[in-house]
């Protein structure tokens, strides 16, 4: 994409309604728009974001054996009032009606919806297990919506259900959610330890939060610093094997975490001190095992081996796609602006053209810009060099490639890791390599 055609709104001045840093660079660097309170138009860069987020999900989701469906925003309020929630959510509910007078809601979760899909079509323990999840706006009519998308009313979310015949089958399922769960935000390049947490009056030590560790987050966290060396992608996982599960849940269940709710003193000073890593984190994922609550309540049944009835057990395993959005800019970011990790970011890298109009420059950056235009951002703005250097900051771009005169002449680049803030000077085919776009 070139800059002059973009739609890349960005802002110097700091918004006054934005309190922590994420609210304020995504609203600088032209990522989204506030169009009333909690609720963000997405801009074009700030879109590819949000995808980039949603592929890595969808992805890792596919390969534990989740299917994915997609299930529509206005639910059916009888289906809550079948579940006995109707009355019971509360006023975070945008409840609404038709022209017909029938009673309707704008979707906060979907287990209701599930569950009934589900009960409609399985009818036999055969058919068990199945994973089934979707990638959805959602809302919550929060009181106060602040922090721009990481408490907003209206947000993107992925909601997975398992249904299984047995507690040890739901079990199986919630450890491979776990695994994706791990895998997924490794993808991201952000660090989210999960902590168990309440379950209600569900009872259980079968449900975990995920926090992404940044000194804006709301939850204190302690944690051992184990959980951060494991590498998730590389660790062989047998997911169809319960055995294999079982190991890689000891793996991380045997480690410390807890959030400051749930802190115990006793079990926090059996952690050798050189493991203690303390600071916040914002919980960005959720797991939760929950039994037939919601298969008993709203009468869906299955066929046994005995041919007697009986009720799945269910789980349900929550990410916020918006928030991560909000929550990776907290944790990865700097007082020039936002440092994507290279698998979310908009654009693999900007083109900066620090004399539009020379002709050495122009045929560099055009060759550059040729190679991969759909990733790579071409700043063929009439603007100072200042100017693009502080832009291509703010938007955070992994790689800034920099096409100057002088270097030009002879064929040369500067490349400007974000991250790191070093710079190499290359040919261009060594420039497009490094950035891995050759």
């Amino acid at each position: 994409m070139r800059l002059t055609k973009a739609f890349q709104p960005t802002l110097k001045e700091v918004p006054a309604e934005a309190q922590i840093a994420s609210h304020r660079l995504m609203l600088r660097a032209g990522l989204v728009r506030q169009t009333a309170s909690g609720i963000y138009a997405w801009l074009p860069a700030g879109l590819r974001v949000l995808r980039n987020i949603e592929q890595i999900v969808r992805e890792e989701q596919d390969a534990i054996g989740a299917q994915e469906v997609l299930m529509p925003t206005l639910q059916s309020a009888e289906l809550w009032r079948r579940s006995g929630r109707y009355d019971a959510y509360g006023p975070e509910m945008l409840r609404i009606q038709d022209r017909h007078g029938r009673d309707l809601l704008y979707g906060p979760t979907n287990e209701e919806m599930i569950t009934d899909i589900f009960g409609s079509s399985v009818k036999s323990y055969k058919e068990l297990p199945k994973a089934l999840y979707h990638i959805q706006w959602k809302f919550r009519d929060e009181v106060r919506p602040r922090f721009g998308v990481m408490r907003g009313r209206e947000f993107l979310m992925k909601d997975a259900y398992s249904f299984d015949a047995s507690y040890e089958g739901a079990v199986a399922s919630y450890r491979r959610m776990m695994l994706s769960y791990l895998r997924i935000f490794q993808r991201l390049g952000v660090r989210a330890v999960p902590m168990v947490a309440d379950t209600g009056p569900i009872g259980g030590d079968l449900s975990h939060e995920f926090l992404v560790l940044a000194p804006t987050g709301e939850s204190g966290v302690f944690f051992d610093a184990a959980l951060e060396e494991q590498d998730w992608l590389s660790r062989p996982v047998d997911c169809d094997d319960a055995e294999s599960l079982a190991t890689f849940f000891s793996t991380v269940t045997d480690h410390y975490a807890a959030t400051d709710e749930k802190h115990d003193e006793a079990e926090w000073a059996k952690v050798p001190d050189e493991r203690k890593r303390e600071g916040r984190g914002i919980e960005v994922g959720h797991i939760f095992y929950f039994g037939t609550k919601y298969t008993a309540s709203m009468g869906i049944e299955v066929s046994g081996p005995d041919g007697a009835p009986f009720h799945p057990h269910m789980g349900s395993y929550g990410v916020g796609v918006s928030r991560l959005v909000g929550a990776i800019i907290e944790a990865s970011h700097d007082d020039a602006g936002i440092i994507w990790p290279a698998s979310v970011a908009p654009y693999r890298a900007a083109i900066l053209n620090l004399r539009q109009g020379d002709e050495a420059c122009d045929a560099i950056c055009d060759r550059i810009y040729g190679t991969d235009p759909e990733n790579l951002l071409y700043d063929d703005r009439a603007e100072r060099a200042g100017v693009k250097f502080n832009d291509a900051d703010l938007m955070g771009h992994p790689w800034q490639i920099i096409v100057g005169p002088r270097g030009a002449k002879e064929g040369k680049v500067e490349l400007k890791q974000r991250a790191t803030g070093e710079r190499f000077e290359l040919s261009v085919e060594e420039a497009l390599a490094k950035i891995g776009a050759a």
